[in-house]
């Protein structure tokens, strides 16, 4: 069978696909690929008008008294996403994730859209700096622009945060514990290269009289949080053997006991209540700590809200009889957190077998073909092993360097995530030189560490990166630039992708791992590993 080639980053065509007498092709990177369109039809032959969830009405502002269903689905470009709240409906009106708790106007939600899977794409920021003339509080000084000391009238002012999705994340230097002690750091940073004017800024920057690196990076969904959370477990269906040895783990400070450090990129908010205090100080600009009460209805809310794709405009619907069983929220909600799926027994996001060979007649062919290229793009997901090298904090653990694994029993191997199991964090090659995508748009800073510490295992003592990441919270030299491993739910929903927003869309997330691993996918490939990516 031909391998459909439906292109999942191109703007949707405004046509019904099943009216088509042709394809629209478009180019992309020198491949040849279809476009999707905005309407489809649903597994029970139902049609869907993109127009039933226009983006502006989809927008949730702070304040606003609504009901949030107990399951709603929103479009995004490639057919629509699906949040579903497991304790009900839930009335918005003073509640403190919907509610404006700062002085600049923003609430959780503002950067936490339920159109978006509970996180924020570029294309909605887009749209709310048309709609409101970059007024909306989205657009804050503090961290919607590229730094508070710009004229915050103009476009070139929030580039970043407009072209990539990007927030200024602003950490003391040198590092704080929890506690607010000084970390000592094993390594010094040098500003090389300060396209924003941050980092050197006489106030904001380094040199200012609180010393802060600032570093842009993309907000991370609030859904699905069970699976952030869980240490991890044995690997099904065996509870005696451990991935991961929690003892690497950090304590959590509410409890006492070990915290999984993936709820942030940097691992440095260990808990619900922890990271919403932080947001609402840094984000939201409160004056005051937030109260229990408010702390306990964040946290109350973000851990029983789940977020999946649940239909495909060519595919169409994604759950129910017929469709892979880990589709949709509710298999979420249902699913056992922080179990290994890298296994034949526990595949990370179940069997797609019933799409690989679908009963003809029972389908229309351009769904037939685009159900078969997701099968075949799990199984490559699942299967097509390639060699991982030189990824510190990941080969240096005693896996070997080389390493030959699959994505899924590599690097996004928690079931039903597809995330690495904790505590999950790595330097795939996202932020650090030499393997991290050209973006002159981001500082470039030089680390250099000292000749006591550990050095980072394949970089060695002297590292250019655009982000030290978790080195900025641990002072460790070996830490230059790893970071969590992300979710991969509702992706077609929250472009662009990683945490600095180098991939603008699910092709150039394939094309990054392909060139840093030097796997060599084939044309078709990347397209099936595309749909399937596109359907999760």
């Amino acid at each position: 069978m031909k391998a459909v080639t439906i292109d999942r980053n191109s703007a949707p065509a405004v046509a019904n696909w099943y009216s088509m007498k042709s394809r629209f092709k478009s180019r992309r990177g020198g491949a040849l690929l279809a476009a999707a369109a905005l309407t489809g039809i649903g597994a029970a032959g139902s049609s869907f008008a993109a127009a039933e969830y226009d983006a502006t009405e989809a927008w949730w502002k702070p304040g606003d008294a609504r009901l949030m269903p107990a399951s709603a689905d929103y479009a995004d470009a490639l057919g629509r996403v699906r949040v579903l709240n497991a304790a009900g409906a839930i009335q918005t009106k003073d509640h403190a994730f919907f509610t404006a708790l700062g002085s600049n106007g923003r609430a959780c939600v503002t950067c936490h859209q339920p159109s978006n899977g509970m996180g924020l794409s570029v294309d909605t920021i887009r749209k709310r700096w048309q709609d409101t003339d970059g007024k909306d509080p989205l657009f804050a000084a503090i961290d919607g622009s590229n730094c508070p000391n710009l004229p915050q009238q103009e476009r070139t002012s929030h580039s970043l945060l407009l072209d990539r999705g990007l927030f200024r994340v602003f950490l003391p230097w040198p590092p704080r514990a929890g506690d607010g002690s000084v970390v000592e750091p094993e390594f010094t940073i040098e500003v090389v290269r300060d396209p924003t004017g941050c980092n050197t800024d006489p106030i904001y920057g380094l040199n200012g009289k609180s010393p802060t690196i600032s570093v842009f990076r993309r907000p991370r969904p609030v859904a699905n949080l069970k699976y952030l959370l869980e240490l991890p477990h044995g690997v099904p269906p065996s509870d005696f053997l451990f991935y991961n040895d929690k003892s690497l783990l950090p304590r959590n400070p509410e409890t006492g006991g070990f915290a999984s450090l993936q709820l942030m990129s940097d691992g440095r908010d260990l808990t619900p209540r922890i990271q919403a205090g932080d947001a609402a100080s840094n984000h939201l600009q409160a004056h005051a700590a937030l109260n229990p009460r408010q702390l306990s209805q964040i946290e109350s809310f973000e851990t029983q809200v789940y977020s999946a794709q649940s239909f495909d405009n060519v595919g169409g619907e994604l759950t129910g009889a017929g469709s892979p069983p880990g589709l949709g929220p509710e298999a979420l909600e249902k699913g056992a957190p922080a179990r290994l799926g890298n296994n034949p027994i526990n595949r990370i996001f179940g069997s797609f077998a019933m799409w690989q060979s679908p009963p003809a007649g029972g389908d229309a062919d351009a769904r037939r073909e685009f159900r078969e290229s997701v099968a075949r793009g799990s199984d490559i997901f699942y299967v097509r092993r390639f060699i991982i090298n030189d990824v510190g904090r990941y080969n240096d653990k005693g896996l070997g360097n080389p390493f030959k694994r699959s994505c899924g029993s590599g690097c996004h191997n928690t079931l039903l995530m597809g995330m690495d199991l904790a505590p999950g964090y790595m330097d795939l090659g996202l932020n650090n030189l030499p393997w991290a995508n050209a973006r002159p748009d981001l500082p470039l800073f030089k680390v250099m560490c000292n000749s006591k510490s550990a050095p980072q295992s394949y970089l060695g003592r002297i590292i250019y990166t655009h982000d030290p990441a978790r080195a900025l919270i641990t002072g460790k030299c070996a830490d230059v630039g790893a970071s969590m491993t992300q979710q991969s739910r509702s992706l077609a929903a929250r472009a662009p992708y990683f945490m600095n927003g180098s991939a603008a869309n699910l092709r150039e997330l394939v094309d990054f791992y392909d060139r840093r691993f030097n796997i060599g996918y084939s044309e078709s490939e990347k397209v099936d590993l595309v749909n399937f990516l596109s359907v999760l």
